[in-house]
């Protein structure tokens, strides 16, 4: 009995590039994996004497794995977490740590874990406090470019008051 229809490998490849040209137009990152699979399939098909069925398996499970890989190991990766580009807002309620002690006649720096707005240490200044190296800090406040920073104890100390009340 003759199959009335039957999937050749260049099927394959060719659904692999229109899914990866559909990439281009819809940045979701779907379609490519869904293409990279059908790729597979068609150079497995090519080299091996595959089933139908066993080749939409292997394409849907390959489909599957790469989305997984994608959006659970390799996506959180690329998240940026500096900051770089927004207004100097989004550095106020950032905690660091002082690697400089800020003076009354001269600034200390703050480092902080991830750099903020671009960079990870900045010049900074207390309103009157004295903070040792290796505390830490929370920014309050931006004055030019350096930051106003006070303590984290203190900043305790002020949310706990303002509970109170």
């Amino acid at each position: 009995m003759e199959t009335l229809w039957m999937i050749e490998p260049w099927h394959w490849l060719v659904l692999g590039f229109i899914l990866l040209i559909i990439e281009m137009f819809v940045p979701t990152f779907a379609s490519l994996w869904f293409g990279a699979a059908a790729i597979i399939v068609a150079a497995l098909t090519w080299l091996l004497p595959i089933s139908i069925s066993v080749q939409i398996m292997v394409w849907l499970v390959l489909s599957a794995v790469f989305l997984v890989v994608w959006f659970k190991f390799v996506k959180p990766l690329s998240v940026d977490r500096t900051k770089a580009g927004l207004g100097g807002s989004v550095i106020v309620g950032e905690t660091g740590m002082i690697v400089v002690q800020p003076l009354p006649d001269r600034a200390g720096v703050v480092r902080f874990s991830v750099p903020i707005v671009g960079a990870a240490e900045w010049m900074c200044r207390t309103t009157g406090e004295t903070i040792a190296v290796g505390e830490r800090v929370v920014v309050t406040d931006i004055v030019g470019n350096e930051l106003v920073v006070s303590s984290m104890k203190s900043q305790a100390v002020i949310n706990k008051n303002m509970h109170v009340q």
